[in-house]
């Protein structure tokens, strides 16, 4: 009987109920996902939400940039319908309205194009240069008809009746001529390429490092212009920092219907040739490592950009 006293405790103890290892294990996968959502939570409020929005602001730069893309191909076509109505060569006027008709399905492709899509609109805004190219060609010729047309009619004095047609045509020639002039802005515009910018240290030495910096030399090349108006020219240079904010702000200049704010600005006496440019801004405020965008401004219209990093 004592025995099997002492064998019926020894099993009692051996069932006696243990802590189980999963559930261990389970207790603390559960406090490792409660703190890895809490991380998540604190990532996106600190990061992620911030990044949203300058996407939200670099999308709606690019729809902007399209916007203005699309109203510069529908100037161009414009430009060609006005030829058109000043012409009577039937083989220029087929010229033109290939153009024209090239214009416009480049528009339409434009029109198609999501603003996001970086690599079709850097295409369609390369054709712009083109386009305004083959523009300025048939304004020169069209310019050098209407002068030959105007000289013949002044030669042709024999008789009154001829003279006085002569001089009806000549003065419809001139109307017509100063309303196309009215309508060449864009094949008189100034274009700017040919970009470079170096930072400089306190020494005016090349800095490697965005805290080194204490002034920007930046410049670019006006191209030869012969349809443009000679003469003096005011250049803006407006340099974004990477939040979009303007550097170094010095006042504002009108462009389209509002005022923008510019960093430097320089006079140039334009002759229609080509002219390099070279500008300074010394920097007074805190500069951040990223990517920094330059525009310059001329007349009233965006000539030229690029983009630079400081590191």
């Amino acid at each position: 009987m004592e025995e099997t006293t002492h064998t019926d405790i020894d099993q009692q103890t051996e069932i006696a109920p243990k802590k189980s290892p999963i559930g261990l294990i389970a207790l603390g996968i559960l406090v490792a996902l409660i703190a890895i959502a809490a991380a998540v939570l604190v990532y996106h409020q600190l990061y992620t939400k911030p990044l949203l929005a300058e996407n939200e602001d670099l999308k709606e730069l690019a729809e902007l940039e399209k916007q203005e893309m699309e109203n510069q191909y529908r100037e161009f076509d414009l430009q060609y319908e006005q030829l058109q109505s000043t012409l009577k060569n039937d083989s220029l006027i087929a010229q033109i309205e290939n153009e024209r008709r090239h214009t416009q399905q480049l528009l339409e492709e434009l029109e198609r194009t999501k603003a996001t899509d970086a690599a079709e609109i850097k295409r369609l805004k390369a054709e712009i240069a083109s386009l305004r190219e083959v523009l300025r060609s048939y304004i020169m010729q069209v310019d050098s008809l209407n002068r030959i047309n105007q000289s013949l009619h002044e030669e042709n004095t024999q008789i009154k009746e001829q003279i006085s047609v002569a001089n009806t045509k000549i003065e419809t020639i001139s109307t017509e001529r100063n309303q196309l002039k009215d309508k060449v802005n864009i094949a008189a515009q100034l274009d700017a390429t040919g970009f470079w910018v170096t930072p400089k240290d306190k020494k005016s030495k090349d800095a490697k490092k965005v805290k080194d910096v204490k002034k920007l030399a930046f410049g670019f090349t006006v191209v030869k212009n012969v349809t443009a108006q000679n003469g003096q020219r005011t250049l803006y240079a407006r340099i974004l920092k990477p939040d979009n904010s303007v550097m170094g702000k010095k006042g504002t200049f009108p462009y389209e219907n509002t005022n923008l704010e510019y960093t430097e600005k320089k006079y140039i006496d334009y002759t229609g040739e080509e002219e390099k440019v070279t500008m300074y801004s010394d920097v007074t405020e805190f500069l951040e490592a990223g990517t920094y965008k330059l525009f310059i401004f001329c007349d009233n219209q965006m000539i030229g950009q690029t983009t630079f990093t400081l590191k």
